[in-house]
């Protein structure tokens, strides 16, 4: 793909892809707080409820035609889609669309660790995406998160049915972000170009566990929450088991091994320099999302 040279236009719109997402829905909603002009896309527009200032549009990433249309008389672009290997197909056609409309910055959501030589991959389905902004010609910021602190979600069936959490990395500790925080620094980069050309490497101020996690959600809720280990060939069949595709499986065990070994153990002052305060706790997020697991 030949990217070339992108023109900005005035500014007159923000475009929010993954706009239903844990982070596309926050950074819309504090755009749209803020006064800013923002268009919501999404492949299902009921999905998102009306708000003031919000322009919600179809888009999808394999309709060219309809990811023009997002992109029309937009001069900023936050690009995030799902992991996998169509990502980079996804990111491609979306700058595509963003420069031959005119716009004039993008920042992409990608996963930390990207670039790194690890065997877990996420960030190998990221790079050719990152790359493919950094030659876009536009003003760009990438944003590499760590694990997201709202992944505990995915437990509240278990602990309403009173049963273990599954844990498929052991002991292995995480820079554990509150999604929050990433659209914060999202809306800092889109609004402003202080990051711009910038790399941030975005976590939490503490390295966690899955049974560290538990145990803060359990003090949170005031329940005892056990951690069940899960052998990787058993969680892999179980999402095989689910319809996963077989490369998404792959690289999500790979990715449990990586980071069971403490290979995720990483904690950076991203957050805080971009937004001049330490980032949220875990359980800061626990507490304020303690009513999912009631």
């Amino acid at each position: 793909m030949d990217h070339g040279t992108c023109a900005a236009t005035v500014v007159t719109m923000i475009l929010v892809t993954g706009a239903t997402g844990t982070i596309g829905s926050e950074t819309v909603r504090l755009l749209a707080a803020m006064g800013e002009r923002v268009r919501a896309m999404t492949r299902d527009p009921a999905a998102i409820t009306p708000q003031p200032g919000v322009e919600v549009v179809r888009g999808d990433f394999g309709e060219p035609g309809s990811l023009a249309r997002a992109a029309d008389k937009a001069e900023a672009l936050f690009l995030l889609s799902a992991p996998g290997p169509r990502l980079v197909e996804h990111d491609e056609a979306m700058l595509a669309a963003a420069c031959a409309a005119g716009v004039g910055k993008v920042v992409k959501v990608s996963a930390i660790g990207t670039g790194q030589n690890t065997e877990a991959r996420v960030g190998d389905w990221h790079l050719p995406g990152e790359r493919a902004v950094q030659a876009s010609g536009l003003r760009w910021t990438i944003l590499r998160p760590s694990s997201f602190a709202s992944n505990a979600l995915r437990w509240a069936g278990h602990i309403r049915r009173g049963e273990p959490i599954p844990n498929t990395t052991g002991t292995g500790r995480q820079g554990v972000v509150d999604p929050r925080d990433i659209a914060e620094v999202a809306v800092r980069a889109l609004t402003s170009d202080d990051h711009a050309g910038g790399v941030l490497t975005l976590t939490g101020p503490e390295l966690l566990s899955v049974p560290d996690q538990a145990a803060i959600l359990g003090e949170t809720i005031g329940l005892r929450i056990p951690a069940i280990d899960v052998p990787l060939e058993v969680y892999k069949k179980q999402m095989l088991a689910a319809g996963v595709d077989p490369a998404f499986a792959e690289i999500a065990v790979n990715g449990s091994a990586l980071v069971a070994r403490d290979g995720n153990a990483t904690i950076t002052e991203d957050v805080e320099r971009v937004l001049g305060r330490p980032p949220r706790t875990f359980s800061t997020w626990a507490y304020d999302h303690r009513a999912a697991f009631a």
